[in-house]
């Protein structure tokens, strides 16, 4: 995150069309690479703990926060700030989500989708990227429209984003609800308090 800082939002690798982005694109793919290799193999190794359920997902969303918040200033015209609130919100509002379940032994029943949403991450912070150093993209004989492309996974992100932060919400409340009823669900059987017995035989 600090090297993908430095590299944004300095000054001194401006100078030749394309060099920052491509660096700030290589560094950002090689975070995002090493999460993934580090959750394959803890659980590969039956490695995985308790801090590492909640670092690992912390960890992600910190470099997807920095590369969002950083790209608000080094591609104004691609990535608005009302964008970039909404997907670090989302990040940060899940992780608490995740953190007061796992604290409370809740098992939040939602869809698989974090490994798809990583990917479009990924897609959409790279786009820009590119996008920002080659508005138009030559692939081939073909020339793509850069800005549009990045553009539109910036939205499919954000969609995503928040369908996924509603599951969790949903399950949350849903979750939360049904231990509450359970604390207050009243017992099973009565208890008979001393005397109880003597009083009622002597009213037969």
């Amino acid at each position: 995150m600090p090297l993908l800082l430095w590299i944004l939002a300095g000054s001194g690798m401006s100078a030749t069309h394309g060099r920052q982005e491509l660096l700030a694109a290589a560094v950002f793919l090689l975070g995002s690479l090493s999460d993934g290799v580090d959750g394959y193999l803890a659980r590969r190794t039956h490695q995985v703990t308790t801090l590492g359920m909640l670092l690992s997902p912390l960890a992600d969303k910190m470099l997807v926060a920095t590369a969002y918040i950083t790209l608000v200033r080094f591609a104004p015209a691609l990535v608005s700030a009302w964008v970039a609130v909404l997907i670090v919100g989302r990040e940060f509002l899940v992780t608490g989500l995740s953190s007061v379940a796992v604290q409370e032994g809740m098992t939040l029943r939602i869809p698989d989708i974090g490994k798809g949403k990583t990917v479009i991450q990924v897609l959409s912070v790279v786009s820009i990227l590119m996008a920002h150093a080659w508005p138009m993209w030559r692939v081939g004989g073909m020339v793509l429209p850069g800005v549009v492309i990045a553009t539109g996974t910036i939205w499919l992100m954000l969609a995503v984003s928040l369908l996924s932060a509603a599951g969790y919400f949903h399950a949350f409340w849903v979750e939360a609800t049904l231990q509450s009823q359970q604390r207050r669900k009243p017992l099973p059987f009565v208890l008979n308090r001393p005397g109880d017995k003597d009083k009622n035989v002597r009213a037969r």
